[in-house]
């Protein structure tokens, strides 16, 4: 259902050395990129995520209540993808762990303060 998801940032440089690292720990890299944007995606045909400069010129700022969730297909992936996220210098907003009987994620905020979550889905046990 979801195409692509895009982030505001101020500094290209910087989220987009996070973004190669993080992203490229699940297997994407960057398909599409020109000045003041670039995406990222395991596939051209699949979803992305992407970041951009504020078609507007002001700066960007984060949504209150707006996250990204990162779907992963294991608790292994979920740990390591949070873990390095935090080692890239994103800033922990819920730590990896169940929520409910089958939902496992961990929240973080990248370099611009964006809301992402890694998760799974796992059978309850």
């Amino acid at each position: 259902m979801i195409g692509y998801v895009t982030l505001g940032t101020n500094d290209m440089d910087k989220a987009g050395k996070f973004y190669d690292e993080l992203l490229g720990t699940i297997g994407a890299g960057r398909f599409m990129e020109m000045d003041g944007f670039i995406a990222w995606a395991v596939s051209p045909d699949s979803p992305g995520l992407s970041i951009i400069k504020p078609f507007d010129g002001n700066a960007a700022s984060v949504g209150n209540g707006v996250m990204v969730a990162i779907t992963l297909d294991s608790k292994e992936k979920v740990d390591a993808f949070h873990a390095k996220a935090l080692e890239l210098g994103a800033k922990d907003e819920g730590a990896v762990g169940l929520r409910g009987d089958t939902f496992y994620a961990g929240y973080f905020r990248d370099l611009d303060g964006n809301k992402l979550n890694a998760f799974c889905m796992t059978s309850a046990d």
